[in-house]
């Protein structure tokens, strides 16, 4: 069997995660180690052994929608934004002049990977609603190496979803970088299991293991609560060209 918790669990989190988890497992009844590592995302997403793990909206509707079952949405309460739901931050240096995302027209772009939701898929939806061309620049692998690439000089704009920017402000304050613009809201990370599970003692589970964190543990991994987010939202929401079809029409 396996659970992950992948997309929030920078090292501060991760002791967090495991007395969440160990909260979940023990309802459950299901005794497993979170995974940790490259094996936490694509090989987790799609195991037919996975009892738990949180993916990207993109991802979700791009390729395993149909092939895994939704449980529910973490609510970490971000400002304005319905229970559930984020944005991505467009985030640059505080040195650079620019004050508005119009001004980053043909800017250097960096994006974590092209199946993000945050780092990839809203922030060109929406410039591409303003008229406004990012190139895909540089692929980093990650929102907190896009925000280094940025801070680093090797890219000029990069958008991450709006907690990971929360933690690297927390956790990373010496990376020098301003919200320059943020995108329209979308669903958040879902909480997945393998297809053939019923979801529904899992949503409960969950909902009844974020009330017996400690108050420390809920703020450490801003956990609000979970939601019941349809598939229908997650699959609404457009999907951009790829990083390559982008390049080659400008």
């Amino acid at each position: 069997m396996i659970a992950s918790l992948g997309m929030y669990d920078m090292p501060p989190m991760q002791a967090a995660n495991d007395r969440y988890w160990a909260l979940i497992a023990e309802a459950l009844n299901i005794f497993v180690p979170l995974t940790r590592g490259a094996g936490a995302y694509w090989d987790a997403w799609q195991s037919n052994d996975l009892i738990l793990s949180q993916t990207c909206g993109y991802p979700y509707r791009a390729r395993l929608h149909g092939q895994v079952t939704l449980v529910g949405t973490p609510d970490y309460g971000l400002p304005g934004c319905a229970p559930g739901y984020y944005y991505s931050v467009f985030v640059a240096r505080n040195d650079d002049p620019r004050d508005n995302l119009a001004a980053f027209d043909g800017a250097r772009f960096a994006y974590n990977e092209p199946l993000s939701q945050s780092g990839w898929a809203a922030p060109q939806t929406h410039a591409h609603g303003l008229g406004i061309y990012l190139p895909p620049s540089l692929e980093t692998g990650g929102h907190a190496q896009s925000a280094a690439a940025v801070a680093e000089g090797r890219a000029d704009i990069a958008a991450l979803d709006a907690l990971t920017w929360s933690l690297l402000q927390r956790h990373a304050p010496a990376l020098s970088l301003r919200e320059v613009a943020r995108t329209s809201p979308t669903p958040g990370l879902p909480y997945i299991t393998a297809r053939h599970r019923d979801p529904a003692p899992i949503f409960a589970t969950i909902s009844d293991a974020i009330v017996a964190l400690s108050p420390q543990d809920r703020e450490i991994l801003h956990l609000n609560g979970i939601v019941a987010i349809p598939s229908s939202s997650y699959l609404e929401v457009p999907i951009p060209p790829a990083p390559d079809q982008i390049a080659q029409r400008n």
